[in-house]
């Protein structure tokens, strides 16, 4: 079964979520949501989905490393470099980083994912105006 998480290039919009937690909170029965992100900007969306981060979110996938050196040696790479590059995903929420001993584990829960990128500002989607 697929797994895909959606990313959106708009501002955070907790309102719905606000929303869930007081329906949760009075005992009312909630259908789960689709897993979403919300990225800010277009400069940030392809900050964090670079070729080389994306790299190292396919090879977790794949070959579920047991550390963040087995990730670092999978795509050959300097570990301290993976670390800064897993962290920055982790801050997103795209990696959640595992103890496993010493060693800090890659895990990604999903296998896919869908990105709805706007391209008129009608679409929710600010623009940054060039100065």
């Amino acid at each position: 079964m697929t797994r895909t998480l959606h990313v959106r290039i708009e501002s955070a919009d907790r309102s719905d979520l606000e929303e869930r937690l007081e329906a949760i909170d009075a005992g009312e029965d909630v259908e789960p949501s689709e897993p979403t992100l919300s990225i800010e900007d277009l400069e940030t969306f392809g900050r964090v989905f670079r070729s080389t981060n994306l790299e190292l979110l396919e090879a977790i996938v794949e070959h579920e490393p047991e550390s963040i050196r087995e990730l670092a040696r999978l795509v050959d790479r300097n570990p301290p470099e993976v670390l800064d590059n897993v962290n920055e995903l982790a801050d997103y929420g795209l990696v959640e980083l595992e103890a496993n001993g010493r060693a800090k584990r890659p895990v990604v829960w999903y296998d896919e994912i869908d990105a709805d990128i706007p391209l008129t500002a009608g679409s929710g989607q600010e623009r940054k105006a060039n100065a």
